[in-house]
């Protein structure tokens, strides 16, 4: 079981791979990333000597709920907005990886909460289907359903960007 001293050497070592996890989360948003994540770090640490198994897998868990949480409130609270209206035109630069990994970001935020959590934790942090269940709360089944619409959506979405 850890303890609260481990805490200070967790969030040292492992809050850049749970800031890029928030990153793609929240759409591409920095910001709104940063600040997810010390909204779950804030809420982690009074409960670290409970935390059962992995720091890092409850930290995954919490981030992916939170972020669903605050998609929920915004949405009860503010007219949806088209996200084609929020982003502007995409970057531009020499480096192809670049442009690619910033479609992929915008392709991952036209995704619903659950969907892009799913493809974030199974194919970004490379969790197994099981272990992806486990920190959505949910069945294999539904993290088996939710990624293979989310790849297809994924597909149209990124394959309509590169026949334009």
């Amino acid at each position: 079981m850890p303890d609260k001293g481990d805490f200070e050497q967790f969030v040292a070592s492992r809050s850049g791979v749970l800031l890029r996890t928030a990153y793609l989360l929240c759409a591409g948003d920095r910001g709104a990333a940063e600040d997810l994540l010390q909204e779950v770090l804030e809420r982690m640490y009074p409960k670290w000597r409970r935390i059962n198994g992995t720091p890092e897998a409850y930290a995954r868990a919490a981030l992916a709920n939170a972020s669903a949480n605050r998609w929920r409130r915004r949405a009860r609270r503010v007219t949806e907005t088209p996200l084609t209206d929020l982003l502007g035109p995409a970057v531009s630069g020499p480096e192809n990886e670049v442009i690619n990994r910033d479609e992929v970001v915008r392709a991952l935020g036209a995704l619903p909460e659950r969907m892009r959590a799913v493809l974030v934790l199974r194919f970004y942090d490379d969790l197994s289907e099981a272990d992806t269940a486990a920190a959505m709360g949910c069945s294999v089944g539904t993290v088996k359903s939710q990624t293979s619409r989310g790849l297809a959506r994924l597909r149209e979405v990124l394959g309509e960007k590169v026949g334009s």
